[in-house]
């Protein structure tokens, strides 16, 4: 019989991934259209939030708005402040302000940690800025993240992580194995290979040798407002049977080795910290654990894991 003549096909047996089950990063119906562009010479780095914006105006020597009559608003950084330099002393100066007047939540969060703002991952920064202040901007974001996984058996088992429940963000969640942001002055495996030693003491050695996948982009909303606009290095690294990951740095917990039904499984769940569920449920994708004929939401699946910021 004709393709075009057969009657729908049947689903496998296997248990669906519910699109309402998968943690999401991306907002629909997300403020991001009603906050004002950051322009930084001439250039779009943000999304400014209006009470944002509202409390930033009272640094005229670094932030301004500009209304034009037909253009819209837009916030930018003063162009006296011509460097990388003048530009990231001057932010970092409004935003410890800012932090000492308690104005904002996401600041009770401060990390010491200088991350790259620029329009797209290969510029040059245009400066630099306190990593939890971030979403105040609506700057991107970016982060190396480690599936390790083994074969046992002729079974491919993958490695979790748990945070610890002191963590600022996600206390108690699942995470993958190895991951973290992207500081300033860090590249993206420099980064991973750091992650690895720190949190789950996997030898630099080792770590190298973990191979570049691809990303995930997506963007969401904070509990307390501001944007995340977020893009993750996938890496995969293939383990020896025998290595069993320890607790590095303390922001780990506890480490586990799961066969790959049940880390579907705690995709679908609460348990999953939502941005490393989405690392995960790509894995799965891109070793043809999750096939097109059997799961309904696949296109919508692979879809939300590679939104453009």
């Amino acid at each position: 019989m004709p393709p075009a003549l057969r009657g729908p096909r049947k689903q496998g047996n296997s248990r669906h991934l519910k699109l309402g089950q998968v943690p999401s990063r991306n907002t629909a119906g997300s403020s991001k259209a009603l906050c004002l562009p950051l322009r930084v010479a001439g250039q779009q780095v943000g999304h400014v939030p209006q009470a944002v914006a509202k409390r930033l105006c009272q640094y005229p020597s670094v932030f301004s708005v500009s209304q034009g009559k037909e253009a819209p608003a837009y916030m930018e950084l003063n162009v006296q402040l011509a460097s990388w330099e003048q530009r990231t002393a001057a932010v970092q100066e409004v935003l410890q302000e800012l932090r000492d007047q308690q104005a904002f939540p996401c600041l009770k969060e401060w990390r010491e940690e200088l991350y790259s703002v620029r329009p797209y991952f290969c510029d040059t920064p245009l400066f630099s800025m306190e990593r939890a202040a971030t979403p105040l901007l609506g700057v991107k974001r970016y982060g190396a993240h480690l599936n390790g996984y083994i074969w046992q058996n002729g079974q491919m088992y993958m490695w979790l992580a748990r945070r610890a429940s002191n963590k600022p963000t996600y206390p108690g969640l699942l995470d993958n194995l190895a991951a973290g942001g992207i500081a300033t002055g860090l590249g993206v495996t420099e980064t991973l290979i750091k992650e690895c030693q720190e949190e789950a003491c996997i030898p630099p050695s080792l770590a190298a040798q973990a191979k570049p996948v691809g990303t995930i982009s997506y963007t969401y909303e904070g509990a307390h407002g501001g944007i995340y606009p977020e893009c993750q290095f996938v890496f995969d690294l293939e383990l020896p049977e025998d290595f069993v990951p320890q607790v590095g740095d303390g922001e780990v917990q506890e480490f586990y080795l799961w066969p790959l039904e049940k880390v579907k499984e705690a995709i679908g769940s609460s348990d999953f910290k939502p941005n490393c569920a989405m690392v995960a449920l790509d894995f799965l994708i891109r070793h043809g654990y999750i096939q097109p004929d059997e799961e309904p939401h696949y296109v919508e699946l692979v879809e939300g894991l590679h939104r453009t910021l």
